[in-house]
């Protein structure tokens, strides 16, 4: 049977046929076969792929998370979920300056003030625990020396927690419960901030005075 006639025979399989030419049959020169790609190329092959979005970033999750937190009225659930991803994102300042217990306290401290009064209530209490802390630190091996520092190298438990918020926790609920109205709804975040401005005012002074300090004097 004639060469070509064996290469015109149809195939069995799905694959197009093949073609030579003349030349390429040739005995002293080598065969190249020529036909259609049985495989898409990279390039075809990105056409085929379906377009996926692209990963969602963590940046941009945080930040929808906190545009959620400060547009929505505060909750107990919302005030609960802004205390824990703070908390989480601050453990470091706060291990600086409180105990294992007395974190777990300001942690409450923190959903009661949320709750009461949003973000701006919870903004003043976690300026009076960096400033607090900050003036504590202050010559901590001179108070230590002479016996004036705060224990466990002035990391606060529950009990300083409690007593110096316990004044803005009452004003806290008092907003809460909505006691008297909305008449007295100014008059409770007044008491709040007043509590907390009157206690951040006592530390600084005690602080900085056992750091600074020579003669003690008493206002009252």
């Amino acid at each position: 049977m004639a060469l070509s006639t064996l290469l015109h025979i149809k195939q069995p399989y799905p694959f197009p046929p093949l073609h030579f030419s003349e030349s390429q049959i040739h005995p002293k020169k080598p065969l190249i076969l020529t036909s259609t790609p049985l495989f898409p190329t990279l390039k075809s092959h990105k056409k085929m792929i379906p377009h996926r979005p692209h990963a969602v970033s963590v940046q941009g999750v945080l930040s929808d998370a906190m545009n959620l937190i400060q547009s929505a009225h505060p909750t107990w659930k919302s005030a609960l979920f802004s205390n824990l991803l703070i908390f989480v994102v601050g453990s470091p300042i706060l291990v600086s300056g409180l105990s294992i217990s007395g974190i777990f306290a300001a942690y409450l401290l923190g959903t009661l003030t949320w709750r009461a009064f949003g973000p701006s209530g919870f903004l003043l209490v976690a300026s009076y625990f960096v400033i607090g802390t900050a003036v504590t630190k202050v010559k901590m091996a001179q108070k230590e020396a002479q016996g004036v520092a705060e224990k466990r190298k002035g990391r606060r438990g529950p009990g300083s927690v409690i007593g110096s918020s316990a004044a803005g926790c009452v004003c806290a609920f008092l907003s809460i419960f909505g006691t008297g109205g909305r008449a007295f709804l100014a008059l409770w975040q007044l008491g709040f901030v007043a509590s907390f401005c009157t206690k951040l005012s006592d530390t600084v002074s005690s602080e900085i005075g056992k750091a600074y300090g020579k003669t003690t004097s008493s206002i009252i």
